[in-house]
C-alpha cells in the first residue's frame, strides 16, 4: 500500500528556499523543513543547514549534530522534522542517484533547482516504501503566510 501525503509550504517560505539556493550556487544548500502532520505534511520552519560536505560541492552533507540540534529546537517549538531541502545547481529538480541511496522513508525532499544561479522548479519527493526509488509528491504553494 502506498501512502500517499502531500507537503504544504507557504510562498514566502518557498521563496527563502529559493534564494538559498541562489545564494549557494554553484554548491548546493540544504536544510531542514519543520512542521506538523495533520491529514498532510505542513511546512511552518524551514532551518537552513551548514553544507559540510567539503569534498564535492554538488552534494550536501547535513552532520549529526547539526541534524541533532535542529531536532531538539523543532521539538522545543511543538513541531517535528518533516523532511529536508537542497539545490540542484544546472540539474533537474528530480532526485539523484545519490539523493536516492541516501533517503529515508517518509520524510519528504525538496528539490529547488537552480540554473546558472536563476532558481526555478521546487519540486518535493519521498522513498518509496520498498526503498526502491524516490516518487514525487504532491507540493503545494500557498499565498498564506
Amino acid at each position: 500500500m502506498v501512502f500517499a501525503m502531500t507537503l504544504r509550504i507557504s510562498g514566502v517560505l518557498a521563496d527563502a528556499i529559493r534564494r538559498a539556493g541562489e545564494a549557494a550556487y554553484p554548491a548546493e544548500c540544504c536544510g531542514v523543513l519543520g512542521g506538523r502532520v495533520s491529514g498532510l505534511k505542513e511546512v511552518l520552519q524551514i532551518a537552513p543547514m551548514v553544507n559540510r560536505r567539503t569534498d564535492d560541492p554538488r552534494r550536501y552533507l547535513i552532520s549529526p549534530d547539526d541534524l541533532l540540534r535542529i531536532t531538539l529546537e523543532l521539538r522545543d517549538a511543538e513541531l517535528e522534522v518533516l523532511g529536508y531541502y537542497h539545490s540542484h545547481p544546472d540539474q533537474p529538480a528530480e532526485p539523484s542517484e545519490f539523493d536516492s541511496e541516501h533517503a529515508w522513508p517518509w520524510y519528504s525532499y525538496m528539490i529547488v533547482r537552480v540554473n546558472e544561479g536563476r532558481s526555478a522548479d521546487l519540486t518535493s519527493w519521498v522513498l518509496e516504501e520498498d526503498c526502491a526509488g524516490m516518487r514525487q509528491e504532491t507540493l503545494q504553494v500557498s499565498t498564506e503566510v
